[in-house]
């Protein structure tokens, strides 16, 4: 056995013993390992901020390992379109967290002989694994991107499967191989769109990271009725993907001139909203969908930091020094963002801090919400 194979085993043993691993998943991940699927050149954390790329034939040993570990592991940057000579800036296409892609097949209770459409190829394991369970000839997977499309079609031709690799928008699916029983998405939506639920039989799964501007971190499980909706709770807030490309939330700059703005001050700590509790900002971000946010470190490198939030003409900015108990608020524009997110933040605590797993969503062809416990009691709603 090589060092890759025995490192896959343990990996599978790894992921069994956490019981992520469902005993009939066990066969295609160990038949499709993952450094089949992680191409020779992988991206990583940056000294000064960024990503640089981490070549195979300079440390295999390293790659390997990287290839092993629990972790996500950045294949592509920038949409491909920097060099590996270069700084990349943003992460555009990602092989997941092992445990992540075994916990989101586990969701979708599959049985043989069903048909899958993957939203997102990226590298190819995720439809190996499924192609591997299922039969290559019930799996469709849709990639976006050419480049990436062509190098998942050799890799999984390489492993010795054939399911169908598509090159076209997720967000419209794939309707010449409907209706599918289970839709899988790994690339994050803001709103799902309907052609998943037009293209899923009655009775079918549909499994999608889902996010707002504020947060983005959640996983929802729907199921497809019989009129054409689909409804389900959200399972996880601990996965983090990247969006649709069509989803990508704007990232605003922060305002260098602040005049005019209105000036107070809060006794909440915006790492209260957005950042100690996931079910907290989950919450925020679900009142108020429309509304990002980002922390802007001090220049100093010391604690303090400016929490900055944004939506359309109208920003907000809370700046937190270290050891305070109040902190100086700025508001600007037609809405007041920061008294928005309190109030988002309030009702949440009023309710008694409920955790994201009593919260669902609802799709409609023409309107989708998310409720919490229950389908007459929305929290927030958009167009489809």
């Amino acid at each position: 056995m090589s060092d890759a194979d025995a490192r896959n085993r343990r990996l599978v043993d790894d992921l069994t013993a956490a019981g992520l691993l469902p005993d009939r998943w066990r066969p295609a991940f160990l038949a499709m390992p993952r450094h089949r699927f992680v191409p020779d050149v992988i991206w990583a954390d940056a000294d000064g901020g960024g990503f640089t790329a981490r070549r195979r034939r300079d440390d295999p040993a390293v790659w390997l390992e990287t290839v092993y570990r629990d972790g996500p592991i950045v294949t592509q940057v920038d949409d491909g379109a920097t060099p590996d000579t270069e700084t990349g800036r943003l992460v555009t296409s990602s092989i997941s967290k092992p445990s992540i892609v075994a916990g989101m097949l586990a969701y979708l209770q599959v049985e043989d002989g069903m048909r899958i459409l993957e939203i997102g190829t990226g590298t190819g394991w995720n439809a190996a694994l499924m192609a591997a369970r299922l039969g290559e000839q019930n799996v469709i997977t849709v990639e976006v991107d050419a480049v990436l499309a062509e190098r998942a079609r050799k890799a999984l031709a390489d492993a010795g499967v054939l399911p169908t690799v598509v090159t076209g928008d997720g967000a419209e699916g794939h309707a010449h191989g409907a209706p599918y029983d289970r839709v899988i998405a790994t690339a994050s939506v803001q709103e799902v769109p309907y052609s998943w639920v037009a293209q899923t039989r009655p009775g079918g799964v549909i499994l999608a990271p889902w996010g707002t501007a504020f947060d983005d971190g959640a996983l929802v499980r729907l199921v497809v009725d019989e009129n054409g909706a689909a409804y389900g709770r959200f399972v996880d807030n601990t996965v983090a993907f990247m969006r649709l490309r069509a989803h990508r939330a704007p990232r605003p700059e922060p305002p260098v001139d602040l005049a005019g703005a209105a000036e107070s001050t809060t006794a909440l700590h915006p790492d209260a909203v957005a950042w100690d509790d996931l079910n907290a900002s989950f919450a925020v971000g679900a009142r108020l969908p429309d509304v990002s946010r980002r922390f802007v470190d001090a220049d100093d490198g010391g604690d303090d930091f400016t929490f900055w939030a944004f939506a359309g003409a109208s920003w907000a900015c809370v700046e937190v020094a270290d050891g305070a108990s109040r902190y100086k608020v700025r508001q600007y524009g037609p809405r007041a963002l920061w008294s928005e997110i309190e109030a988002a933040y309030r009702w949440w605590e009023g309710l008694d801090r409920p955790e994201t797993g009593r919260f669902g969503l609802a799709v409609f062809r023409d309107h989708q919400y998310v409720y919490l416990d229950s389908l007459d009691n929305p929290v927030s709603s958009s167009a489809a």
